[in-house]
């Protein structure tokens, strides 16, 4: 049987921590007798509730103190491929701002069993209220319309097989854009990446960026200019 690995970097996530995984626990559901999954929670620097969230769910939790989130991804990455626990067959990432769908990990699943050595997801915004209309007709009209393949990256949905994933180095540890840097290196290296708008991740769409540059910060610089 195949089996999935979850990687969920936290900073202070205790009001969206839970609904996140209560997510990835409905996904792991959908493909119960077609592979296991384990989950790992990656706590950095949280000052929050954020562990005792993570205690009521059936996962594993890491614990860094880094601020930053190439270095979380990639330590959740390593508790799941150097135990203990069985090592998964592919990593899929979300974050801790954002739900996936239920079919989710049967996407991931299946771009493993086609031989895709990525998955490269899509992501959509939950509420727009916070957020002028020039916004989010940027996201309707530049992100929304680009056709598959699309060109996005994000942390929030993202799958990767063990082997490519080690044979690159994995995640860079970077403040932001580390999503980016992986799926570079893997293009660079030959792999086979999969891009695709199916299944795509409900994430946030709050105004007050948790990473310099990344995808709240980019909406921000969107409001501003």
């Amino acid at each position: 049987m195949t089996v999935l690995g979850v990687v969920v970097p936290v900073h202070d996530e205790q009001e969206l921590l839970g609904g996140c995984l209560d997510a990835v626990a409905r996904a792991a559901r959908w493909v119960r007798g077609r592979a296991s999954v384990r989950t790992v929670v990656v706590l950095d620097s949280c000052r929050d509730a954020s562990r005792d969230i993570a205690g009521e769910h059936a996962v594993e939790v890491v614990s860094v103190a880094a601020r930053c989130v190439g270095v979380a991804r990639a330590a959740g990455c390593r508790a799941l491929l150097e135990g203990p626990g069985v090592v998964p067959d592919w990593i899929a990432t979300t974050d801790a701002d954002s739900h996936v769908p239920p079919d989710w990990l049967l996407a991931q699943l299946s771009a493993c069993e086609r031989g895709a050595d990525a998955r490269v997801g899509a992501v959509y915004v939950d509420d727009w209220d916070d957020h002028a209309p020039t916004t989010r007709d940027w996201f309707r009209d530049v992100y929304d319309a680009a056709d598959d393949p699309h060109p996005h990256v994000h942390g929030a949905n993202l799958g990767v097989r063990r082997e490519a994933y080690e044979r690159v180095g994995g995640f860079r540890p970077l403040t932001v854009g580390e999503d980016v840097a992986l799926v570079t290196d893997l293009d660079a290296a030959g792999c086979v990446v999969h891009r695709s708008r199916r299944s795509p991740v409900l994430t946030s769409g709050r105004r007050i960026a948790r990473a310099s540059g990344g995808f709240a910060a980019r909406l921000g610089e969107l409001e501003a200019g």
